[in-house]
């Protein structure tokens, strides 16, 4: 289906292919995976033919047809039923014919090739892949200037799929998706007929959906059997045995390199010496597969350690009209550690669930109670607009540290993951993953008690999607993550609560049941066995009762944090008494009995940790138990 022979290509000067080659088999789909800026989204425009390389060349199966999502969203008043629908050139245009054909054997022949192509059953086939997309009958009927730029991406992913394309090519397909969409797509492209070239760092859609993963790193294109899962294995065994290679080829350079030293100025050896040294020129060095690390996140928290719940709502409702709540009925907390998970479908309320916590919209009715004095971080895509599109990072950090030295600035500045030569570039010019970088610092600039992450994956790649997890886990706040990319929730969180219906309730079930739900089309937000009929996750009064009998827990938890801290407090004396210069000399007996206490408060600092760490998991399981 596609050939790319010995392709060599620059972008302004910049070597992105060097002799890469790859081979896509008719029916064969395939992940194209690394880091951002190494020319994935350049290679799909030289296989369009919309660049052309240097050297080499890029070949298609004659009469493929290539569908790709078209860069400029859909607009004007076409229905977006009729849009997808046109997608299919060839049904269009029989159809069209059909209207005025007047031969008859013209007119069978244009029957015969609609049945063959299913156009007669394509209205329902369309529809089934909207609705997939979070279209319902009613949208799929408006017209496609009515929705906004995502929604529209969305209109030209599903009429790219409708068309069914011999060859399939899709850049970063889930950033247009909720994680409801995400899973819908998921399950399309494992049943795609057709050979697909995917460019994505959703490793879930790249173990599902494809049957190898191409690597692009040092301007080359390797292919690796598999999904993303079983890619890293193999890239891994590839690294350890290459590792032990080097290993061995040291050794015996070692060894060849000993005999010439020793005996090379002997003349009954100095032939064996002149034949080890052509041993020695002809050992080429072993390329190893070492992957540059990727720069961490950092999330500081609050100085200022808050008491549960953080947050709680009681019949709270919220939106944009008080006659017409988008939320209601929330009966919700949020405590200090949660880690969050918030599903539901686009429109749902998600996002007005975050305005909510974060003040941008008030409570309507019913109460929404958090700490005066709680931070909330909130990070949004649409929010990286709001970076200052003229200023660098470095001019976004001393907006913030008007009173700090140059270095301290760059020393923080540091911190954010974006290379030297990049912090006095303008905002506009940085990368969507650059940008996202430096929104999330600066959110969390003063640390957060309350972190609100709304799709943070977007313009990342996997290794950045990784070292995201490290911060978010790290993070000793509460963690709300609305994402489509389900390795981060799997990592990340311990709850799981859905948007749907007009509120928000926790979700009895991890993810894979939500799919299940999902792809059947309905969504279930009651414990199992709790009758349907919009009654309440939990009954409130039950609710209740759990958490008073959690109470003794919770505080065993706080009375061990505060010796904690009494006895680090106490540590931090000894620690200055004994920093006292000239303590030793001036008074050993003193010292010797700092030293002791010191190692004493250790022990019992140690001996506290370990029981706050039992009551933590004795409350656990207690909460687990009783559904909390």
């Amino acid at each position: 289906m596609l050939h790319v022979n010995d392709l060599t290509h620059r972008i302004q000067g910049r070597l992105l292919f060097e002799q890469a080659t790859l081979f896509l088999p008719a029916k064969t789909r395939m992940g194209l995976v690394g880091r951002n800026g190494t020319g994935k989204s350049t290679l799909f425009r030289l296989i369009m033919g919309d660049a052309s390389p240097e050297s080499g060349e890029v070949r298609l199966q004659p009469g493929a047809r290539i569908g790709t999502i078209a860069q400029e969203a859909p607009a004007g008043r076409t229905s977006v039923m009729d849009f997808v629908l046109a997608a299919n050139i060839e049904r269009s245009a029989l159809m069209a014919e059909a209207e005025t054909a007047g031969d008859p054997n013209r007119i069978a022949e244009i029957q015969t090739r609609l049945a063959d192509i299913g156009a007669h059953s394509a209205e329902a086939r369309a529809g089934a892949i909207l609705n997939g997309l979070g279209f319902d009958a009613a949208a799929q009927a408006r017209a496609c200037s009515e929705f906004s730029g995502g929604w529209r991406m969305r209109v030209a992913m599903a009429a790219t799929l409708f068309a069914a394309p011999d060859l399939l090519l899709l850049d970063e397909p889930t950033n247009y998706l909720d994680l409801e969409g995400a899973l819908w797509l998921e399950t399309h492209l494992s049943r795609f007929p057709g050979a697909a070239l995917i460019i994505s760092h959703d490793r879930e859609l790249l173990n599902a959906s494809v049957h190898a993963i191409v690597h692009l790193k040092d301007r080359k294109l390797s292919v690796w059997e598999g999904g993303f899962d079983a890619f890293q294995r193999q890239l891994a065994e590839r690294q350890r045995v290459q590792m032990k290679m080097v290993v061995k080829q040291e050794d015996e350079r070692r060894r060849l390199q000993g005999f010439v030293d020793r005996f090379r100025a002997q003349a009954t050896k100095a032939k064996q010496a002149q034949s080890r040294v052509k041993r020695l020129e002809k050992l080429a060095p072993i390329a190893t597969m070492v992957e540059d690390p990727v720069a961490p996140f950092e999330f500081p928290g609050a100085e200022r350690r808050m008491g549960n719940p953080l947050v709680r709502f009681d019949e709270c409702a919220t939106g944009y009209d008080a006659a017409k709540p988008v939320l209601r009925g929330l009966n919700l907390r949020i405590d200090v550690d949660d880690r969050i998970g918030l599903l539901g479908r686009n429109g749902a309320g998600k996002s007005t669930f975050a305005k909510l916590l974060t003040g941008a919209l008030p409570a309507t009715s019913g109460a929404m109670r958090m700490h005066k004095k709680a931070v909330v971080a909130h990070f949004a895509q649409h929010q990286i607009d709001a970076l200052s599109p003229e200023h660098s990072a470095y001019d976004h950090v001393l907006e913030r540290m008007e009173d700090k030295t140059e270095a301290q600035r760059r020393a923080r500045l540091a911190r954010f993951g974006l290379p030297r030569d990049r912090q006095e570039t303008p905002a506009k010019n940085l990368s969507g993953g650059e940008k996202a970088r430096l929104l999330m610092n600066l959110i969390t600039f003063d640390g957060a008690h309350l972190l609100i992450l709304d799709e943070p994956t977007n313009h990342l790649d996997i290794d950045s999607r990784a070292a995201l997890m490290d911060a978010i886990n790290e993070f000793p706040g509460a963690v709300i993550l609305i994402s489509h990319d389900r390795s981060l929730i799997d990592t990340c969180v311990d709850r799981l609560w859905v948007a749907e219906g007009g509120t928000i309730k926790t979700w009895d079930g991890d993810l894979d049941d939500y799919r299940k739900h999902m792809l059947q089309g309905e969504v279930k937000t009651r414990p199992k066995g709790q009758p349907a009929g919009g009654q309440k996750t939990h009954d409130r009064r039950q609710t209740a009762a759990a958490r008073d009998q959690l109470k003794p827990l919770k505080a065993e938890i706080a009375r061990w944090e505060r010796e904690i801290d009494r006895l680090k407090g106490v540590l931090d004396k000894i620690d200055a008494g004994l920093a006292v210069a000239g303590l030793w000399e001036k008074d050993p007996g003193l010292a010797t009995d700092l030293t002791k206490k010191r190692a004493r408060c250790v022990e019992l600092i140690d001996a506290a940790e370990t029981s706050w760490l039992e009551a933590s998991e004795a409350y656990e399981e207690a909460r687990a138990a009783a559904g909390v």
